[in-house]
């Protein structure tokens, strides 16, 4: 096992060996590798200054936001920027018909309005460490997996608790390259984090669904948050008494702009890639799974859509709901085009053929893609079953609240239970979405992979329409009146109604189906396929001994750099890759909720009173970049060749959804918020340029 470390770290180290273009995700601890490259496309830093222990770097100004996105430090006093999607959920929380924040947007002016957030967390990486000899201690490789996962699992649990020991720090042992190598991450973890600024919606999701995933973008896509201690700076609690975090670096910015080329770095948590797969799993993704979950979800939205622009309490209440439904729904539609006009499929297929091979006369690599081959082909039905368990029943609002409401229901406060679901809920929305998804579940999945008793059900109904509603006519959980009648009812009758009622006996029939027949059948054939891909790519790694090999993906720290870079979508047509406030006015509409701007921005357009902001009579707003990035890079800082903050990483154009499983280096570009955007509606927009005080700017 140790030859195969010493294979990859090796394969780090390769000098004048590059991975494709700005391809990669390096990770920090290891950023020497990558310098010499870094500094030939501008970049002025040392790695120490990127990734050090020993002293404050760049690495202790980025923060994991929540458990899926990425923020930066931009102030003494803990002040940070995310995305404004990755806050929309705690804005939509504090947001109502009376203060709507989401359409209006929301400036504290002090630090006594920051608003509270139970529940979101910022966590900062304190170091990481290769530990890849003690997570293999007596792990063979002839041993039985399951006794491998048993014995990593324990040798990780005492380097974990030997990391930890005597500390408020929380950590994780991480497997690389589908367990060749493990990494320890140690992490200080906050829990007091304060809303303090988030734009109007039209600003912060400018353009909603139609322009998510496009170029050119004009989306001032950020919000501000501010991480409080205790008095000793520690993560505490949330108290009136906490205080202002005081970081160990915070990034200084940069209000100089970027031109064509220009370096650019984003230092954030991808969340997973999968360069690596062989062709049977790109060949499930394109031709079966999602054309699937892409139909559901766009019956979701369109039922969704209608009734959001009817009623505005209704499309508060949506907001967040629609823009967890359409991001992945959009990003389905290009990764599968990308993947299409990249030939991935058949590139797979070819580059597996030399695998065989080469693996010929190799009695320990031969057999790895004819097992892999037999196990996705088991695997397919388990993982339709999934698909549509997952899009079509989960996306029942009504029976996932009497699931998570049942198990409370003889306490005595049962009653509250219903008010934060039903604040947020509408019955028509959920009642069309249900009859649409599980219509098209009993189109498509076989009767083998669906629930006996919702199949009786539908029959004795006389159909999926008509089964829905008596599912919401009869249910105890369907409207905030029923459920609090059952809240308040004596334990006989409850007792009663849990028996009978029918989202429970939905619930129950499609989970106990899923739990006793998909998956753990889909988890042991996802083990035994992780176990050959190990296999895998050891020898990948030995067939191809020139190859610099970054590891996926999977929401730990990353670098990943380029520079500023336009792009060819289509034959004869080419995007420059900066957008500016004029295109902003070019798509304002008053009549479209998602282009009716703020009329504070028509008024300084009109008069051109931009401030300092102003940068050739207009004000920029995003640009593109050639850098690799995913979803868990959202809200991470861009960085000039000064480590400097430029911009928030937030998106990647149409035609770079696929590079998940294959980085296009023509096109693949992640679409950057401009800095100065921002800091121009704090200041002109928000009239909260009070915050710029706290900031450092460059000189």
């Amino acid at each position: 096992m140790k030859k195969i470390v010493l294979l990859i770290l090796a394969l780090f180290c390769l000098k004048g060996v590059p991975a494709l273009a700005d391809e990669g995700m390096w990770v920090p601890a290891l950023i020497q590798s990558r310098i010499k490259d870094m500094k030939a496309k501008g970049f002025k830093l040392t790695a120490e200054d990127i990734y050090s222990i020993n002293r404050s770097s760049l690495k202790d100004a980025v923060l994991l936001f929540g458990s899926g996105c990425t923020g930066e430090v931009i102030s003494d006093e803990g002040l940070f920027l995310t995305n404004h999607h990755c806050g929309y959920y705690f804005i939509g929380s504090h947001s109502s018909v009376e203060h709507d924040y989401l359409t209006n947007g929301f400036w504290a002016m002090n630090r006594s309005e920051e608003l509270p957030n139970p529940g979101l967390t910022v966590s900062f990486l304190i170091r990481m460490e290769d530990v890849t000899d003690r997570a293999l201690k007596g792990v063979g490789d002839e041993m039985p997996q399951a006794e491998r996962d048993s014995m990593v699992k324990a040798n990780a649990a005492g380097v974990i608790a030997k990391a930890t020991a005597g500390t408020h720090y929380e950590a994780a042992v991480e497997p690389f390259y589908y367990g060749n190598q493990y990494f320890l991450f140690v992490y200080e973890k906050f829990r007091d984090v304060r809303l303090v600024a988030a734009p109007p919606s039209v600003i912060g999701k400018f353009g909603g669904d139609t322009d998510n995933w496009m170029w050119p973008r004009h989306t001032g896509d950020f919000s501000m948050f501010r991480i409080y201690a205790d008095k000793n700076n520690n993560p505490a609690d949330y108290s009136k008494d906490n205080v202002p975090y005081r970081p160990r670096r915070s990034f200084t910015i940069s209000t100089a702009g970027l031109k064509e080329g220009d370096f650019t770095m984003v230092y954030g948590n991808p969340g997973r890639t999968m360069q690596y797969v062989v062709s049977d799993a790109i060949d499930y993704a394109v031709n079966r799974g999602n054309p699937a979950k892409i139909k559901m979800r766009t019956m979701r939205l369109e039922i969704m859509n209608a009734e959001q622009a009817k009623d505005p309490a209704t499309r508060i209440a949506y907001a967040a709901k629609n823009a967890r439904v359409s991001n992945q729904w959009k990003k389905w539609q290009g990764e599968s085009k990308g993947l299409a006009r990249l030939g991935t499929l058949d590139k797979k297929r070819a580059f597996e053929a030399q695998f065989t091979a080469w693996a010929a006369d190799k009695p320990l690599y031969r057999d790895v893609l004819p097992k892999l081959r037999a196990l996705y082909a088991e695997l397919a039905s388990y993982a339709f079953a999934r698909d549509y368990y997952q899009e079509a029943y989960q996306a029942i609002e009504m029976t996932q609240f009497a699931q998570n409401a049942a198990k409370g229901i003889f306490k005595p406060d049962a009653e509250k239970a219903g008010d934060g679901f039903f604040k947020n809920y509408s019955q028509t929305i959920d009642r069309l979405s249900t009859q649409a998804v599980l219509g098209e579940y009993v189109k498509n999945v076989p009767a083998e992979w669906t629930p006996a008793y919702f199949l009786e059900a539908v029959q004795k109904a006389g159909g999926v329409d008509r089964y829905v509603d008596e599912l919401f006519e009869q249910s105890n959980f369907s409207t905030i009146e029923k459920y609090k009648a059952l809240a308040s009812a004596d334990s006989a009758t409850k007792a009663a109604a849990l028996q009978n009622d029918p989202a429970l006996l939905l619930a129950e029939a499609f989970n106990t189906f899923y739990n006793t027949k998909v998956d753990g059948t889909y988890k042991r054939l996802n083990t035994e396929i992780n176990t050959l891909y190990r296999l895998y790519m050891k020898g990948l790694m030995e067939m191809q001994p020139d190859r610099t090999f970054f590891p996926d993906a999977n929401l730990t720290l990353r670098v990943a750099y380029g520079t500023v870079e336009g792009y060819s979508p289509v034959d004869a047509v080419y995007y420059e890759p900066f957008s500016t406030i004029d295109g902003i006015m070019e798509k304002d509409n008053p009549d479209i909720y998602d282009y009716n701007i703020p009329q504070r921005l028509r008024d300084l357009y009109r008069t051109k009173e931009y401030g300092r902001w102003n940068v050739d009579g207009s004000v920029p707003v995003c640009f593109l970049a050639t850098n690799h990035t995913t979803g868990g890079n959202s809200g991470s800082p861009v960085l000039n060749g000064r480590g400097q903050l430029v911009g928030i990483n937030f998106d990647r154009t149409w035609e770079s959804t696929m590079s998940d499983y294959e980085f296009d280096v023509v096109k693949c570009r992640n679409i950057i918020v401009d800095i100065r955007y921002v800091l121009f509606v704090i200041d002109r927009i928000g009239n909260a340029g009070y915050l710029l005080d706290e900031m450092r700017f460059a000189k």
